[in-house]
């Protein structure tokens, strides 16, 4: 339930993730420095009269990509075309989604650093000259005929942004950098979450849902969602402190937003491999789960977080890990150094 990357999500997981992502610049909440400056571009372009340039959001999974590439729609009043990366693998995939765009329309591009090679290059021309060449025949008889295409705003989202190539990272006329939320935030989302699914937070539930949800609204909203489930079905329908603790134990989220999987990983590495170092081939076939879910879901936040470190012999657990699985570390150089105020690692 609560990872950093999502498996498929059922429908009505997708339509009350929809109900819930606010429709407005002003409605957002957090990302100010993001807000600001994206409500620059956009204002500038309706005084204008002219379209908004294009805009690359880049970040970690359910920080509001997908959320503000529907406001930018929004805010132009203009209708949204969305794809993504890995659905656009010729270039034929992206002439024709381009030729049908209307002016001014934003076209939504998810996971644009998994578009093909040659996609991309079209992308280039239709980006800076709003045309694209559609090369008919093969061979030395092939004829590349230029088609004009509508001015049009590319919202580009991506998680690995430095797996974009530099020329289709300079075309776009904004950059947005979207950081990790902190609990303030995370309780004006959950509170307003919760108005919207028609309950009423009492004092302190709020809190309790933000400390865990790792700094990321998608999974704040997700849990919000199990503690009313369980407020329903096993409680008395109020949304309370109680319920949200006794909703998140039962789903195995911690008080700082650790579940299953990255307990299982901190517990293998200190128990079974004594801190480390250890593979992440070797991990991942410890917990029974495959490399890249441990390195792509789990591992980033107990990184951020301080529990593991990645070294060039493998991982290993930090005296923060076994002190939150109540396990004393051993007194080694990997996992708990003689003076922890000289080590800034622990700072």
């Amino acid at each position: 339930m609560s990872r950093e990357v999502d498996p498929a999500v059922e429908p009505d997981e997708i339509a009350a993730e929809t109900a819930l992502r606010p429709k407005t610049l002003a409605e957002f909440g957090g990302q100010p420095r993001v807000r600001d400056q994206l409500d620059l571009v956009l204002t500038a372009a309706r005084g204008r009269n002219a379209v908004a340039d294009h805009v690359l959001l880049s970040g970690p999974p359910g920080l509001g990509k997908t959320t503000l590439a529907m406001i930018i729609a929004g805010e132009m009043s203009a209708p949204v075309r969305v794809s993504s990366g890995p659905a656009i693998q010729h270039a034929g995939d992206l002439a024709a989604i381009l030729s049908g765009l209307v002016e001014g329309e934003v076209f939504f591009l998810d996971e644009i650093h998994r578009m093909s090679r040659p996609a991309e290059e079209m992308l280039y021309l239709a980006m800076e000259d709003f045309r694209v060449d559609v090369v008919v025949g093969k061979g030395p008889g092939a004829t590349a005929i230029p088609l004009e295409i509508p001015p049009f705003t590319l919202v580009g989202a991506t998680t690995r942004a430095g797996l974009l190539p530099s020329p289709l990272r300079d075309r776009f006329g904004f950059t947005a950098q979207l950081d990790f939320y902190d609990a303030a935030d995370l309780e004006r989302i959950v509170t307003r979450s919760a108005g919207l699914l028609g309950g009423r937070l009492e004092p302190g539930a709020a809190a309790e849902i933000a400390g865990r949800s790792r700094g990321t609204p998608r999974i704040a909203n997700r849990l919000l969602r199990r503690v009313r489930d369980y407020a329903e079905v096993r409680g008395d329908g109020r949304l309370s402190v109680t319920a949200a603790r006794e909703a998140l134990a039962l789903y195995e989220v911690d008080e700082i937003g650790l579940d299953r999987l990255d307990r299982a990983v901190l517990d293998a590495m200190c128990t079974r491999f004594a801190g480390g170092p250890v593979g992440l081939g070797t991990l991942a076939m410890s917990v029974g789960e495959e490399a890249e879910t441990v390195e792509e879901v789990a591992e980033p936040f107990l990184v951020r977080q301080g529990f593991v470190m990645r070294t060039p012999r493998g991982r290993v657990a930090t005296r923060r890990a076994w002190e939150h699985l109540g396990l004393r570390p051993p007194a080694s150089p990997d996992t708990e150094p003689l003076d922890p105020q000289s080590d800034p690692l622990f700072d």
